[in-house]
């Protein structure tokens, strides 16, 4: 088996990782370190806002959705103490609207869980002529249509009757589609 890859990652190669998922953070972990990266890891919002706040990374990996809150809190508390650091977004729920809102905020990327090491690594250390291919299988329009009724739905504090308004669909018809599994 081959030795790790080199990456060059500048001097500093200060990393943070933030998610709730703990066997995920901890793979992640030993992934980025064995490529190079001086790691910490987080699994809340307040995690990330001390180590943002303490000792801001060069660069960050940030889940959206964490168990105290919103990750783009994170991403805006490192970007004003650190406004040359490398933010990925991570998000489980692959949401366009909320992915263009990070990228707003300051993050540098985003990706759509399950993401592995690699694409984290590319993602980080991306520059703006050398963008990431374009993806080999994009979301379906179903999936699309689905991802923003989510969005939607949560921005309605998970409230059916007032997401259905707003989506000028009926209740039981939005009802169907939020119990059913996610289109690929």
């Amino acid at each position: 088996m081959a030795g790790p890859i080199e990456y060059d990652l500048g001097e500093d190669r200060t990393l943070m990782l933030l998610d709730d998922d703990e066997p995920f953070l901890r793979r992640l972990a030993k992934a980025m370190e064995k490529r190079g990266f001086e790691v910490e890891t987080g699994g809340s919002v307040a995690a990330g806002r001390a180590i943002a706040t303490a000792r801001p990374p060069a660069y960050a990996v940030i889940d959206l959705r964490l168990e105290d809150g919103n990750g783009l809190d994170v991403v805006e508390v490192l970007r004003e103490k650190r406004p040359d650091a490398r933010i990925v977004v991570l998000t489980g729920y692959g949401a366009i609207a909320t992915a263009v809102a990070a990228v707003k905020i300051g993050a540098t990327d985003y990706l759509s869980k399950p993401a592995d090491a690699t694409d984290i690594m590319n993602a980080l250390l991306a520059t703006g002529a050398d963008l990431p291919p374009p993806p080999e299988n994009p979301m379906s329009a179903d999936r699309v249509r689905w991802e923003h009724i989510q969005r939607v739905y949560e921005l309605c504090d998970r409230n059916v009757s007032e997401t259905a308004r707003r989506l000028n669909m009926h209740r039981r018809t939005l009802q169907r589609i939020l119990a059913k599994r996610s289109p690929r």
